[in-house]
């Protein structure tokens, strides 16, 4: 069994290796669509079993094809980091331990790690210490979290246990959230039962912050309880809410504040950076992902409370079955919505050991520099625009000239001759009656080459769609 296991996994290796190293080198794309690998994939249940290491070759050899080098140097379609090789091999151990992290007392090994992980996301990200961080699959899970002790608190102080008894009868909550909010945010407000047409939307400007005077204007109408939904990093153009203002206003309100700032919410560990979210800090909540800029293998989001005590209220889970706990414990499952998951917390704290203080800011600020490269670099050509102040990592790109279809038809074109041409992965978003390509600048790999290789590229693709 031991030999067998060794060979199985060892084999797993071999094609992960194999898989990494061909990436800087491989098309930005996938070598056939979706409708392909169905066609490919089709097949009856099997009615007996096959050897595991048959197995294994059967599903690299069939899946090969349809990845997206999502891990390789120059793909820019998501704000998404690059699954950096030290956190893949915590990841692996993870799932090779097999260990249920819902309990402290049973895994005490990652119950322990997740809790240092907790401390060190709260240090680096310099939010108010103390502060509760439950370890989810990403940044719309994390929002729900979030969200959650949200709705627990504004409903309590307003003399209705919606834990307890949940929203029917409860009062009306005043959800205030930017118009160029993500729809991650309205995909939470959804799962906690808020919905995600029943909000105010408050103006924004120019590059999707929100509007302190706008939302003056919106949050005196309502005198019953409040949650204001601010923006770290628009999704499109990377701005960021004016914090101090908007939190001011809220608070003063009686209003909860919560930040999605899924990618934006790491400008805070760069000396670069950091004044873009001068006031996050006295929000009541935060979001941000593990698996965008910290480099941490997919699925990784964290939920980051203020209050301890209600985020444990919106989320705790009791059991008799389950194991004792004592004061001062840290339960993974009693800051999220699963009480059996993997640990994530153990990639985290391998990547945040790996890069330390100093290389997550380098990083960040690398990907920043990378930007604004980008942009100079395709502003130089006749016929590309530039649509955004490009403040961190995305920059996005509108091409041709004419009515906005005639820009929208040059934008996609150019979108679509990127995408053949495979030297990088773009693409496109409507942003202010526009029809953009956005670049997201977040993957470990990219070098300054492999920016200039793909500005090439897009510069090739709107010459070529232009003549």
């Amino acid at each position: 069994m031991t030999d067998d296991l060794r060979h199985l996994l060892g084999r797993a290796v071999d094609h992960a290796v194999a898989y990494r190293e061909s990436l800087g080198e491989n098309s930005g794309r996938p070598e056939v669509d979706y409708y392909s690998m169905r066609q490919a994939l089709a097949a009856p249940l099997p009615e007996t079993g096959s050897a595991p290491e048959a197995v294994l070759e059967e599903l690299v050899r069939l899946s090969t094809p349809g990845l997206m080098p999502m891990a390789g140097p120059r793909f820019f379609g998501f704000v998404i980091g690059a699954s950096h090789p030290s956190g893949v091999a915590a990841d692996w151990m993870v799932t090779a331990w097999g260990q249920n992290a819902g309990y402290h007392t049973p895994t005490p090994a990652a119950a322990a790690m997740e809790e240092i992980a907790e401390g060190w996301l709260v240090d680096i990200l310099d939010l108010p210490r103390g502060s509760s961080v439950g370890f989810v699959t990403g940044a719309t899970v994390a929002n729900a979290v979030g969200l959650s002790a949200a709705r627990t608190k504004v409903l309590l102080d307003a003399g209705w246990d919606v834990d307890a008894d949940g929203l029917f009868g409860a009062p009306d909550v005043a959800v205030l959230v930017g118009d160029d909010a993500h729809s991650s945010v309205f995909s939470a407000l959804q799962m906690i039962g808020f919905g995600y047409k029943r909000v105010t939307r408050v103006a924004t400007d120019g590059q999707g912050r929100m509007r302190p005077d706008a939302l003056a204007a919106e949050i005196g109408k309502s005198s019953g309880p409040k949650i204001v939904i601010a923006q770290a990093g628009q999704i499109n153009t990377g701005a960021y809410d004016p914090f101090a203002e908007i939190i001011a206003i809220a608070h003063a309100h009686g209003a909860w504040v919560h930040v999605d700032g899924a990618f934006g919410l790491w400008a805070r560990a760069t000396p670069g950076h950091k004044h873009l979210t001068e006031g996050i800090e006295g929000a009541d909540s935060w979001v941000t992902d593990g698996h965008k800029w910290l480099q941490v293998p997919y699925d990784s989001g964290f939920a980051i409370v203020r209050d301890r005590e209600v985020h444990q209220r919106a989320m705790t889970q009791w059991g008799s079955y389950l194991p004792s706990i004592n004061q001062g414990d840290r339960v993974p499952s009693a800051f999220v919505p699963e009480l059996s998951r993997r640990a994530r917390g153990m990639p985290v704290w391998a990547m945040l050991k790996t890069l330390g203080r100093t290389g997550v800011a380098e990083l960040v600020e690398r990907h920043c520099g990378y930007a604004r490269r980008f942009a100079e670099r395709l502003a130089t050509e006749p016929g590309i625009r530039i649509m955004n102040e490009v403040t961190i990592n995305q920059v996005i790109v509108n091409f041709g000239a004419g009515d906005a279809a005639a820009r929208k038809a040059a934008t996609e074109a150019v979108i679509a001759r990127v995408q053949h041409d495979g030297v990088c992965f773009v693409g496109g978003a409507a942003w202010r009656g526009d029809w953009v390509m956005r670049i997201s600048v977040s993957s470990g790999e990219t070098t300054e080459a492999d920016v200039d290789m793909s500005a090439d590229a897009i510069i090739s693709a709107w010459r070529a769609v232009r003549g």
